[in-house]
């Protein structure tokens, strides 16, 4: 009766400490059937589909407009398909589909699952950091990464299907636009993060470990990219729904 309630129906916004972003890339073939009908893999050199691992801190999390007093810090981990969709007015979208969601608190995981489809569960989350390192791991959701604090020079991982960094950075996320498919209605849920002082850096990851990918049964993820961003406002504005034909 109050499903309504879950398709972002008021626009939200946050500051993000940082956000740490890894970027797997996978044959296309193995992620085809893990996003709904109305999406399409945004694809690179017609053979690799990618899925982004995000870590976010984010701070003074609440709806838009509201003081900042009111607001809650969360840790939230997304993992993300890079996808593309064609929306009513014939215009194509780059977007996200999120097919796992957590944080390390129960409060978000209330909130978010009351307004929003993300199917938010809670985890424990780990930081440490000196001044050359920094780590951050779960034990619930059995997952670990580690990135190196450096100002010289950071070449892309080594099995990388990119180029050069600026050919990477295009699949660098979170991208404008996140999308939520009811199978039963064939209604596209379009929800849009709007974004300022958007600078990727790249980083060096010097370990890492996240099971949830083994549980999709890809048979090798990898390692694309990886980025960091620092001290960014954020918004998503109220969600909007249109019928997929």
């Amino acid at each position: 009766m109050l499903s309504f309630l879950k398709d972002h129906p008021f626009a939200v916004e946050a500051h993000f400490e940082n956000s740490l972003v890894l970027t797997f890339a996978i044959p296309k073939e193995e992620l085809q059937n893990k996003i709904p009908k109305c999406l399409k893999l945004d694809v690179f050199d017609n053979k690799w589909a990618f899925i982004a691992v995000a870590m976010v801190q984010t701070k003074e999390l609440r709806p838009k407009g509201f003081p900042k007093f009111m607001g809650n810090d969360f840790f939230l981990i997304g993992y993300r398909v890079f996808v593309k969709y064609t929306d009513s007015r014939g215009k194509q979208l780059r977007g996200l589909y999120i097919i796992k969601s957590e944080t390390n608190k129960k409060k978000m995981q209330l909130m978010a699952n009351t307004f929003t489809h993300y199917n938010y569960t809670t985890t424990d989350i780990t930081q440490t950091e000196n001044t050359k390192s920094k780590k951050i791991s779960s034990t619930i959701s059995d997952f670990k990464v580690a990135f190196e604090k450096t100002n010289s020079t950071i070449v892309l991982p080594q099995k990388s299907p990119f180029s050069d960094w600026k050919e990477a950075r295009k699949y660098a996320g979170p991208l404008p636009f996140t999308f939520t498919y009811n199978e039963k209605t064939n209604e596209v849920l379009i929800i849009e993060g709007v974004r300022k002082n958007w600078k990727p850096k790249p980083v060096k990851i010097s370990e890492f470990n996240f099971s949830f990918l083994k549980t999709l049964n890809l048979e090798n993820p990898i390692l694309a990219n990886a980025f960091i961003i620092e001290n960014i406002p954020y918004h998503w504005k109220k969600g909007r729904k249109e019928l997929w034909k």
